[in-house]
């Protein structure tokens, strides 16, 4: 008799422990198959984590002028405010290029004048015309933020004709697109950005393009994936 409490005992025992083990199971799933699940959809060569060619920048692995600019760059009141999964993490590999770069890309988006709205209007223009699905994803929605209107994003995104815009938004359209797909901006279109934003105004929004057409080419060179869960939304051209 009681060989068989005991025998009972023990197998309602083992019954709780399966159950038990089943509802962990459900409630946390094994990280690692997740992360194994991640990896198996990017290309052979791009890091699980970073999501480009390159695992995350480490500060450890820095000389003292890599950990100084390192610590000011990541600092969320003034360095890069996207992280180091970006195009800014790439650049701190190489620190004395990646300081400089950050105080141009500061000035050009906050400093020039254009305003929040211009400012991304040109970036998105800059995207499109590089035909770049990262760019794209990154500023389209920041752009609505910053107030461009869903229509001249439709306009930059399907490269549709620029008539019955503002001055200023059909110039910059204008400008970047005849730079980048031209490969030179036209004597007409040059005097009107001119006679709108000025000389320094000028110089800037070409500036502003250019930067973002140089990190294009980075994001290229280190195959940098979309976020996970977003797909390419720019159309063929």
């Amino acid at each position: 008799m009681n060989v068989s409490k005991a025998a009972v005992v023990v197998l309602l025992a083992g019954i709780v422990g399966v159950l038990a083990s089943w509802s962990a199971n459900a409630q946390n799933p094994v990280s690692s198959a997740g992360s194994a699940s991640i990896a198996a959809q990017l290309p052979k060569d791009i890091d699980p984590i970073s999501r480009y060619r390159l695992p995350l920048p480490k500060r450890d692995d820095m000389d003292d002028y890599g950990k100084k600019v390192f610590d000011e760059l990541t600092d969320p009141d003034h360095g890069e405010r996207t992280g180091l999964g970006t195009p800014a993490g790439i650049r701190l590999y190489s620190p004395k290029l990646a300081k400089p770069m950050s105080e141009a890309f500061r000035y050009l988006r906050t400093e020039t004048g254009l305003g929040d709205r211009l400012t991304e209007m040109a970036i998105l223009v800059t995207a499109r015309e590089m035909d770049n699905q990262y760019e794209w994803a990154s500023h389209e929605p920041a752009g609505l933020k910053a107030g461009v209107e869903p229509t001249i994003i439709d306009i930059i995104k399907y490269r549709k004709p620029v008539s019955g815009l503002g001055e200023k938004e059909g110039v910059i359209i204008a400008f970047g697109r005849e730079m980048f797909d031209q490969k030179k901006v036209s004597s007409v279109t040059f005097a009107e950005a001119l006679r709108l934003f000025g000389r320094r105004g000028t110089v800037d929004l070409a500036s502003l393009m250019g930067q973002y057409a140089a990190t294009s080419a980075l994001v290229n060179a280190f195959d940098m994936q979309l976020p996970d869960g977003r797909n390419p939304s720019l159309p063929p051209r």
